[in-house]
């Protein structure tokens, strides 16, 4: 019987903090220098938990406390495979978004809805008006205990 080769899957942790109104958007250091919610690559052996909430400190300087899931997203191709996890997360504290730049992004800031479609958002900002709105209209938000260990 031959063996099946791995598929190779990419997993991405993307985070929707609010606070009120506003939520917490990354002038981003890559993708043509414009404006999207914290996310990144889940590294080997971290947690989607332990990526979001990494992620998020690294390109915005704000610590938070993740609430909940909006959304898992399973894209399959040919020859591999994309995980996205769609976190809603509140700021643990009063910590101001980074202002100066570094290897991570540009800097961070809060935004309404409407200042928020007024930025370079990456994708022409369908996806994080998108989430946006679905948040602010109150869509379900699932517990963080869906993302449960095997076993």
């Amino acid at each position: 019987m031959a063996t099946r080769e791995p598929t190779p899957t990419w997993s991405f942790a993307v985070v929707l903090v609010r606070q009120g109104h506003r939520f917490l958007l990354v002038h981003e250091r890559k993708h043509g220098q414009l404006w999207y919610l914290p996310a990144g690559r889940v590294e080997p052996g971290e947690s989607w938990v332990q990526g979001a909430l990494r992620e998020t400190l690294e390109e915005t300087g704000v610590p938070v406390v993740l609430e909940g899931l909006l959304e898992l997203q399973h894209t399959p191709q040919p020859d591999s495979a994309r995980i996205r996890v769609i976190f809603v997360a509140r700021p643990a504290d009063d910590t101001p978004p980074k202002a100066e730049p570094d290897s991570e992004s540009l800097e961070a800031g809060w935004f309404s809805l409407d200042e928020a479609a007024q930025l370079p958002l990456r994708g022409g900002g369908h996806e994080v008006l998108s989430l946006m709105r679905r948040v602010l209209a109150g869509d379900p938000i699932y517990p963080l205990s869906l993302l449960a260990r095997e076993g």
